[in-house]
């Protein structure tokens, strides 16, 4: 930035846990114990190990008895073994620094098939509101079945942020991630999302509306904003107070297997702290605090992008890496087509080298970042990637 009473150990129940009797522990039917470890056996002196009364003959079915020898006659011990010493009753039996080992005795070892290794880990770029384009993609992906609930087992699965607007679901999307987090959980593997501007703007709309707030291009409100940038009237109607404290306590940030993951291609996160932690702290603390100004100056600042295209892109992605931790930025927000130039941006490409294909992720800035936004709110492509990428 996300377990049954009852059937636990229980302190002073006098076994330890995995260490119980069986439950119904007894006597098995038909069991016969051999000579001399019945349970019922007689004690020593009890009236079967005296003899018969006149007879002077051991009791009934009383076994002969050896002969005991006696050392209290005279008679001297059988010499102790050489070297014999007398163990004293305050001997430590196992030195107190001994430490077992693989000869010594059996040492439980985690063997690369055991243990808590992790899943694979996938990521998922802006999805806005499209839930068939994602379904679809997920099960391409083996992450979900036919019915749309999680199939991955142990794998790794971030969302990218940005689930509503534009599209005709938004807060659909957001219930299918809410449900895949719980039963990824359940399945040994985990589901989670970071909070893209989008998030924002929605969090904003619905807790501001129309109150002004402070913009560089002058009087604006969340509200405004919201409507122009595809806000969805059926999302904010069907927006309940579950799903606006699950996107308030999403992450702005987080490192993975080498992978610096956030939503936008910004460098201006380092605003706000100098470790992932500092910072998504930080921005939580922007969004409890609920001050419509402070709330607005975050929203515009993880809406700047293309901060690692061009001459000095590959610096900008060592800047962030270099504060934050990992080998590459994988980011959102900006589709491919914005990046490559053919739509928007400040690079535009000719007739003759537009109209490239979305088909996966885009690598650049000297490989050290990493565009998932497939375009799917232009025709383009709602992608779900592997991590690390392969080829």
């Amino acid at each position: 930035m996300t377990q049954g009473a009852g059937h636990g150990y229980e302190p002073g129940a006098g076994y330890e846990p995995g260490s119980e009797p069986a439950p119904g522990y007894g006597t098995a039917p038909g069991y016969e114990a051999a000579a001399g470890y019945e349970h019922d056996y007689p004690a020593p002196g009890s009236a079967y190990d005296r003899p018969a009364p006149g007879t002077g003959a051991p009791g009934p079915g009383a076994p002969a008895a050896p002969p005991v020898p006696s050392y209290d006659a005279g008679t001297s011990a059988p010499p102790a073994p050489a070297g014999y010493e007398p163990t004293r009753p305050d001997t430590p039996l196992v030195p107190p620094d001994y430490t077992p080992t693989a000869r010594d005795l059996p040492v439980i070892t985690v063997t690369p098939d055991q243990g808590d290794r992790p899943g694979p880990l996938y990521v998922v770029g802006d999805v806005h509101g499209y839930l068939n384009e994602l379904l679809a993609a997920l099960r391409e992906n083996g992450l979900v079945n036919a019915d749309g609930r999680w199939s991955a087992g142990s794998a790794r699965l971030w969302f990218l942020g940005d689930f509503t607007d534009r599209g005709p679901d938004g807060i659909g999307v957001i219930e299918l991630v809410m449900q895949l987090s719980a039963e990824a959980a359940a399945a040994g593997g985990y589901c989670r999302a970071l909070m893209g501007n989008h998030e924002l703007l929605l969090l904003g709309a619905h807790r501001f509306g129309d109150t002004p707030v402070n913009s560089t291009g002058g009087t604006a409100s969340f509200l405004a904003a919201w409507r122009l940038n595809g806000g969805q009237p059926s999302d904010m109607e069907r927006l309940e107070d579950r799903h606006l404290t699950w996107i308030s306590r999403l992450d702005a940030a987080h490192v993975t297997d080498g992978h610096l993951l956030v939503h936008s291609d910004t460098t201006a996160y380092l605003e706000y702290g100098s470790s992932v932690e500092e910072m998504n702290d930080a921005i939580t603390g922007v969004l409890q605090r609920s001050d419509a100004d402070e709330c607005w100056d975050l929203f515009r600042k993880l809406t700047k992008r293309f901060a690692f295209r061009g001459d000095g892109g590959a610096q900008a992605a060592r800047e962030l890496l270099g504060t934050y931790g990992g080998k590459r930025v994988v980011h959102g927000h900006s589709p491919i087509p914005y990046l490559l130039g053919e739509v928007g941006g400040e690079y535009q490409l000719d007739a003759e080298e537009r109209g490239q294909t979305v088909n996966g992720p885009m690598v650049y800035a000297e490989n050290l970042a990493v565009a998932m936004d497939g375009g799917v709110t232009m025709d383009g492509r709602l992608l779900v990637a592997q991590l690390p990428l392969v080829g």
